[in-house]
């Protein structure tokens, strides 16, 4: 199975955006790392339905301890996807899951 992407990949920004299909098309997600745990999300605010992202591969905070949305400044916890602060409080991001072999991040 092809990754998703490599855990050297989420270095930069700590989060990577893609297009996935899941099985029903295309969709857009996010890889996002925080320590030694992945996760993963669809791309899609739950308040408006709008990408996260603010720029390519720009989903978390300035001290990449929460996930933004760029649309609104709604902030998600990154190990749950609950939204802590904004329109959309006590809302989730909805999981997408995923799995890491060696340094690999793969769909299960």
């Amino acid at each position: 199975m092809k990754p998703l992407c490599h855990l050297k990949d989420l270095e930069a920004t700590g989060a990577l955006g893609l297009t996935v299909d899941l099985g029903e098309g295309p969709v857009g997600i996010f890889v996002v790392r925080q320590d030694k745990t992945v996760r993963a999300y669809l791309n899609r605010c739950p308040h408006r339905g709008t990408p996260l992202e603010w720029q390519d591969h720009q989903f978390l905070d300035d001290e990449g301890a929460l996930i933004v949305c760029a649309t609104h400044g709604a902030l998600f916890r990154i190990e749950d996807g609950l939204c802590v602060a904004g329109p959309c409080k006590r809302q989730s991001l909805t999981p997408v899951p995923v799995r890491v072999e060696g340094q690999a991040v793969l769909l299960p």
